[in-house]
């Protein structure tokens, strides 16, 4: 099995939707199942809807999966090792109060110094413990060898007994942490590579002392994938970056396809700039993604949107922009070299439906010309249209462009009316009513 395990505690961002992306591909390649697990046991910061808003994301993206789970449904399991592990004396009860704890974390940083769990609760005697009314964590000792494993990008990473810590695997409710529900979760469900983003590195010697603690011996392959960075900044990605939201993506008109095509392509060598997800198992290597940050450049994304716009069948365009009409598809890739979005393709397409009550400078002009289009015969070609419109009101010149194409479009400059006409023809009674 390969995972992709969100938390449901604010709106995907381009980094969780790339790291779904490689594993559902790496998934295909492997012919090995995908699964979906939300992972909400820190209840506090969960927000309600945001597991829905993820499924109905990856959804819009074809991201097929195989099961969904949520890991509190695995507390049980969670629960039930960790007393396995103190019962053999791998894990103890630690009765540190937070403000111990904090007078120990205050110490290590006036002595400039990693802070680490001194260890006082792994000493104390199964008598001690019975007879201590307090609330308890729950730590797992910390490896007596150090954690080796090697990433298929980054290479080998080696951590020391005093990096890995005795680090808390239940809380006082008795919730697990992350990193022990993580590796709990990978082993039960038989997940044979992980894929996730590089803030996770230093949780992994974590989670293998967690599987070897356990006695589970199956080696899992690990990638973590390079952070993202504002291309015009330099800096990281942040929430405070509105690109940074798949949400914001989609509401601004990227279509998912080139989306997906982006976040493939982006720090990545690819043998053609613009393909589908489809396209992309066929060929995909992740070990051939970059080992530095990738930087994410919203006018990229915009040309590359432009591409899979103009690759979509007219008529889905069309319903895309709220038509279910092949001409309106078409009518929409005219304004591609001025939009780059569905969202500025409709921006174009609303003025030619809107209301129009004169055309400043050309009032006369334009009520005229009006009153004639709404008793016009219907014209198949604009010529014809143009001249019957000449005869009926001996308009001419900038005094007949100007206001009709103000009829017609809504605006005052753009593509030719002649291209726009044969699209909207069909239209023409609701368009100047």
């Amino acid at each position: 099995m390969l995972r992709f395990a969100p938390s449901p505690t604010g709106d995907m961002h381009i980094g969780n939707l790339r790291v779904a992306i490689f594993n559902y591909i790496v998934s295909k390649q492997l012919k090995e199942d995908l699964i979906i697990r939300i992972e909400d046991t820190d209840t506090e910061r969960n927000i309600e809807g945001k597991d829905k808003e993820i499924l109905e994301i990856l959804n819009l993206f074809s991201i097929e999966y195989k099961s969904l789970f949520y890991q509190s449904a695995n507390l049980k399991y969670h629960q039930k090792m960790a007393l396995q592990l103190m019962t053999q004396k791998k894990a103890f009860a630690c009765f540190c109060s937070d403000d111990k704890l904090d007078e120990l974390r205050q110490k290590a940083e006036s002595e400039k110094k990693p802070f680490r769990y001194d260890d006082f609760c792994e000493n104390l005697s199964d008598e001690a413990v019975l007879n201590t009314n307090a609330p308890f964590t729950v730590r797992i000792k910390r490896p007596e060898q150090n954690i080796k494993f090697t990433d298929l990008l980054k290479g080998s990473f080696d951590y020391a007994p005093f990096d890995v810590d005795s680090f808390i695997i239940l809380r006082q409710d008795k919730t697990p942490t992350y990193n022990y529900a993580c590796a709990v979760d990978d082993m039960l469900m038989d997940i044979s590579v992980v894929i996730r983003g590089e803030d996770h590195v230093s949780n992994t010697p974590k989670q293998i002392h967690i599987r070897n603690s356990l006695g589970y011996e199956k080696e899992i392959k690990y990638v973590h994938l390079p952070i993202i960075l504002n291309a015009q900044t330099g800096k990281k990605m942040s929430k405070r970056d509105d690109a940074s939201s798949v949400k914001w993506l989609i509401e601004q008109g990227f279509l998912p396809s080139a989306i997906a095509n982006y976040l493939v392509l982006m720090g990545n060598k690819t043998p053609t700039e613009i393909f589908t997800l489809e396209e992309a198992i066929e060929w995909f290597k992740i070990e051939n993604v970059s080992k530095s940050a990738a930087k994410f450049d919203i006018d990229k994304l915009r040309f590359i949107n432009r591409k899979h716009i103009e690759m979509l069948d007219e008529m889905r365009l069309s319903k895309i922009l709220g038509f279910a009409d092949a001409d309106i598809g078409k009518l929409g890739k005219i304004f591609l070299e001025e939009a780059s979005t569905t969202k500025e393709i409709k921006e174009k397409i609303e003025p030619i439906f809107a209301p129009k009550t004169s055309c400043e400078g050309f009032e006369e002009e334009f009520s005229k010309l009006k009153e004639c289009l709404q008793k016009a015969p219907f014209f198949e070609d604009y010529e014809e249209l143009k001249k019957y419109v000449m005869e009926q009101t001996g308009l001419k010149g900038k005094n007949l462009f100007k206001p009709l194409r103000y009829i017609l479009t809504g605006v005052d400059n753009g593509p030719n009316i002649s291209d726009i006409y044969p699209l909207i023809k069909n239209y023409l009674g609701e368009i100047i009513k």
